[in-house]
């Protein structure tokens, strides 16, 4: 009879623990993309791009620079924070007033599909558009770009 009934418990716990699994997996997938936000420069890149168009100052670059690096550092710590805290509810984006979730990229560059033979609908006619080397920055070109 104990043994019936430590099984059932033993299952009653693996069922709430597997089950229910979005907010676990959004937060720690929004955790692991903001971790790498050092190597995409998003953050920085738009902040350069923002000061430079939007503030009349004498440095707009050395601002710009200070404040993308801000919120750079800012969106790591809250993406290890997010991945060391992935089980644990809330699973909300935390910071939202200063640093908003998701990616951000500069306001000339739209990013799109890379070119590759998942995305692409027509490779048996030869032909497939998307950016030619998407990690570098400043690279813009794009192949077959309606």
């Amino acid at each position: 009879m104990r043994n019936i009934f430590s099984l059932c418990a033993l299952a009653g716990l693996t069922a709430v623990l597997a089950t229910g699994c979005a907010g676990p997996e959004k937060k720690l997938g929004r955790g692991m993309s903001n971790v790498i936000e050092p190597v995409r420069m998003g953050e920085m890149r738009r902040s350069i791009e923002q000061r430079a168009m939007f503030d009349r100052e004498s440095a707009p670059l050395a601002t710009g620079f200070v404040h993308g690096l801000n919120k750079t550092l800012a969106r790591t710590g809250m993406g290890i924070y997010e991945i060391i805290t992935f089980p644990i509810p809330p699973y909300d984006p935390i910071g939202k007033n200063y640093v908003k979730p998701g990616r951000h990229y500069p306001d000339n560059y739209k990013p799109r599909l890379l070119d590759d033979s998942l995305y692409a609908t027509d490779t048996a006619l030869g032909f497939s558009g998307g950016d030619v080397l998407p990690i570098v920055p400043g690279s813009r070109f794009h192949v077959f770009d309606n």
